[in-house]
């Protein structure tokens, strides 16, 4: 099919996208790429549609479609975006992404390369053509621009080229019949795309949800947005999970097939409330304050059952307790690092049974004992399950700071310069100087929270110095940061008898703390499901000194800005696409690829226990160990767009 013909049927509206097809991924790298290869005439590949009755068709955003069935659009989303918004101008009525990718393409008559618009480049350069409006008026008004002489017959044939474009023709294979349902098509969608980002089990939901209400997504998208700007950042299905089991009480997503839209709006503000109210309640309680210390996300929709069962909070003290001391536990010991539906309903049936007790015993027998022991802190990276554990502790336990003025690191700090700074007790460049292992160097019994002020103040200063200055200055704080004070643990050559030392500390002070919500002594906290902000709240995890976010963090902001690539979540819980899962932390993690839904996920996990490497490659991550493997692997994918023009 010619493609002006194609681009007709999206205006008329006789062409659409399906709900269940994530917005407009490409980069201005791609749509270069693309255009290239259009040019050269390369093959770049068929198009597939599903043609079915507009009724019932779940359809995106746009035009109502003329006729009494519309093609949906499965595979050459992002070709055709990139042409419509080229060719017309304007992105297509479905179109949901960032229009600057195909915006302001022009093409050199010399060089015959596509560049976008550069003031400086080409502002006076004649022989740089816009593309845009090459297609829009012909080449009339191109034709005086060229430079005379014996090249202008070749130039005139190289414009002509392009607008050509327009008229290439596109293999089209169409998917069309009865037996051709929904489940059907996302299964042939995820066959065809098996290069790319796969469709799930939630999106398969959502979109026979929208086929009654094509709102739902944008919904659910606000509601994550307004979660996000209070430090909190979940995904689209991680919601869809809430809403599920708060309206049936189950974590299957085909329990949502007899949900009618007016429920499923209903459930939906039910639980919006239900979360907020527990993010609250665990910043309040835990101090877990936001993302990258919320652990355990994959216990919220037992919990969100839970507060509207319970008409939309926790009202006693003891129930509030079990409840936290239950999520705690929950994520300390990876209660859903296996199969998630199944561990989730089966949490489900022990609440609905025996509410929080049951729901206690069941993780409980599950492990044999809920006991932290000193071993339970040998992890290292922040990507490990025990790094928001001990952020709780600091923030619950009265934990003091180590300089400027010892102050209390209680749940209750605000400020810019209060929110919290990773710490390395011992400073890195020490321990790597003295041949220590970069897994011993960032131990998570190495790490505190400091206050901005006193990690300026400590910089890398050694313990022997700057511990000493602090049991002067703020008698008792290095015990209320679970430090050992023998003299001798703060030399160089004891710093693992240090890190032994400290992790006896920890697991004793985390199981009192944790075992103290079974006993409250105090009335429940008073929240609500109206979240507040985070933004200024214990929100800062920068270290001083480098690492994680001080090094590597800017390496990888260096390497999206140069290569296009979408912006990845950093310490975050990876999850099995398939089946929503968790399989392990990651430092970084793009889990709709690197170029933002066009490739296979890809996660940079730095020191990571081998069996959760293990699960994320079987789920079909790429799984990186360290920058210099994600700078190589980028190096590997320029070279062979060059070497392939782009295509």
């Amino acid at each position: 099919m010619e493609l002006e013909a194609i681009l007709y049927q999206i205006d008329s509206g006789d062409m659409a996208l399906p709900e269940f097809q994530r917005g407009y991924v490409w980069n201005r790298d791609q749509v270069r790429g693309f255009m290239s290869s259009l040019y050269k005439r390369y093959p770049v590949g068929a198009l597939l549609v599903w043609v079915t009755a507009t009724e019932s068709a779940p359809i995106r955003a746009g035009d109502k479609p003329t006729m009494s069935s519309v093609r949906m659009l499965l595979d050459g989303q992002q070709r055709i975006t990139t042409l419509y918004g080229i060719i017309r101008g304007n992105p297509p009525p479905f179109f949901e992404g960032d229009r600057n990718a195909f915006t302001g393409l022009h093409f050199h008559l010399g060089e015959e390369s596509f560049e976008f618009y550069s003031a400086a480049k080409m502002a006076k350069d004649p022989m740089w053509i816009d593309v845009t409006k090459l297609m829009k008026e012909g080449l009339g008004w191109v034709l005086p621009l060229l430079p005379a002489g014996s090249d202008q017959q070749k130039f005139f044939d190289r414009l002509n080229r392009v607008a050509q474009i327009a008229k290439v023709d596109f293999h089209v294979e169409e998917v069309i019949g009865a037996d051709k349902t929904l489940d059907v098509v996302v299964d042939i969608f995820n066959r065809v795309n098996s290069g790319g980002t796969k469709l799930t089990k939630g999106d398969l939901a959502l979109a026979k949800l929208c086929a009654e209400w094509p709102g739902a997504r944008q919904a659910l998208r606000s509601q994550l947005k307004s979660w996000k700007e209070a430090g909190f950042e979940f995904k689209l299905e991680w919601l869809l999970r809430n809403i599920t089991t708060v309206q049936t009480g189950q974590a299957f997503f085909s329990g949502l097939d007899g949900v009618s839209s007016t429920d499923f709006q209903a459930s939906l503000i039910s639980a919006e409330k239900a979360v907020s109210y527990l993010l609250n309640l665990t910043s309040a309680r835990l101090g877990l304050d936001h993302d990258r210390v919320l652990g355990g996300r994959y216990a919220f929709p037992v919990m969100s059952r839970l507060v509207v069962e319970s008409g939309g909070k926790v009202t006693s003290a003891e129930d509030q307790g079990k409840l936290l001391y239950w999520y705690v536990h929950s994520f300390l010991w990876g209660r859903y690092a296996g199969s998630t539906e199944t561990t989730l309903n089966r949490d489900l049936a022990a609440l609905k049974a025996d509410g929080l007790d049951g729901l206690i015993e069941e993780l409980r027998n599950s492990r044999a004992d809920l006991v932290i022991r000193p071993s339970d802190f040998a992890g290292n990276t922040r990507g490990a399950r025990f790094y928001p554990l001990l952020y709780l502790l600091t923030r619950t336990a009265k934990a003091r700071d180590l300089a400027a003025g010892g102050l209390e690191l209680s749940a209750h700090m605000l400020g810019k310069l209060s929110s919290l700074q990773v710490h390395h007790i011992f400073p890195k460049a020490k321990l790597y100087g003295a041949s220590y292992s970069r897994g011993q160097v960032n131990a998570i019994a190495n790490f505190c929270f400091l206050t901005q002020d006193a990690n300026l103040e400590i910089l890398a200063r050694t313990p022997e110095d700057y511990f000493k200055e602090a049991e002067i200055k703020i008698p008792g704080a290095l015990e209320t940061q679970w430090i050992p004070i023998d003299e001798d643990l703060r030399k160089l050559d004891k710093y693992t008898d240090f890190l032994a030392a400290r992790r006896e500390l920890l697991a004793s002070a985390a199981n009192d703390a944790l075992n103290a919500l079974l006993v409250p002594a105090a009335p429940p906290a008073d929240v609500g499901e109206e979240l507040s902000a985070a933004i200024d709240v214990t929100t800062g995890d920068d270290e001083l000194e480098g690492g994680i976010v001080g090094g590597v963090a800017q390496r990888v902001e260096d390497l999206i800005e140069q290569h296009g690539l979408a912006q990845p979540e950093q310490l975050q819980v990876v999850v099995d696409q398939a089946d929503g899962s968790e399989l392990g932390m990651a430092d970084f993690s793009w889990s709709n690829g690197l170029q933002g839904g066009y490739d296979e996920p890809v996660v940079l996990v730095m020191d990571g226990d081998r069996l959760e490497l293990e699960r994320m490659a079987e789920a079909g991550y790429r799984v990186l160990s360290s920058i210099e493997s994600l700078e190589a692997l980028l190096a590997r994918r320029s070279a062979e767009m060059v070497g392939s023009g782009g295509a």
